[in-house]
């Protein structure tokens, strides 16, 4: 995990609104290692050549074993923690996205790093949706890794709790 070189801004989830369409930042540089890369694949099941066997890869068309796309796209969180911190939500959900793309391989040993923007801010019962742009590049590559718009809910209390239990 990076070690940030500033705080992450604190915004209060009323007024997260105000913030559509402005930049967040930009995250740290972070390095991908093959072991991060074998336990992505232990743990979905894509133990694919180009991911895993950096023999076999050497061969390949990226000339190394490069990290799976989902694996990229799965840091974003790390980088929006590391960026932002919403107060007065009781509960944040990653809500899903509206567009992925993988444009540039990630090869192991790469250094990458989030650049993050608001998208749209929506109103939802309970709380509010942020639509997050972000741009995921590669140390010394023009091209970008990942380019996707995420969405995540932040809720003011936790949706369905029932006061004083767990229900279970």
């Amino acid at each position: 995990m990076p070690e940030s070189a500033v705080a992450p801004q604190t915004v209060d989830i009323g007024d997260l609104r105000d913030l559509a369409g402005k930049p967040l930042g930009v995250s740290s540089w972070r390095q991908v290692t093959q072991d991060e890369v074998n336990r992505f694949a232990e743990a979905t099941g894509d133990n694919q050549w180009i991911h895993v066997d950096p023999e076999a890869a050497r061969n390949g068309p990226f000339g190394h074993t490069v990290a799976h796309g989902f694996l990229t796209l799965g840091m974003f969180t790390g980088m929006l923690y590391e960026l932002l911190e919403v107060t007065g939500a009781a509960l944040i959900l990653n809500y899903g996205a509206n567009r992925v793309r993988f444009p540039a391989p990630v090869p192991t040993g790469a250094r990458v790093r989030g650049h993050i923007d608001y998208g749209t801010v929506e109103d939802v019962p309970g709380g509010v949706q942020v639509e997050f742009r972000v741009t995921v590049e590669v140390d010394g590559n023009p091209k970008p890794a990942c380019a996707a718009e995420i969405l995540f809910r932040y809720y003011r209390e936790v949706p369905g709790a029932a006061a004083g239990g767990s229900g279970a």
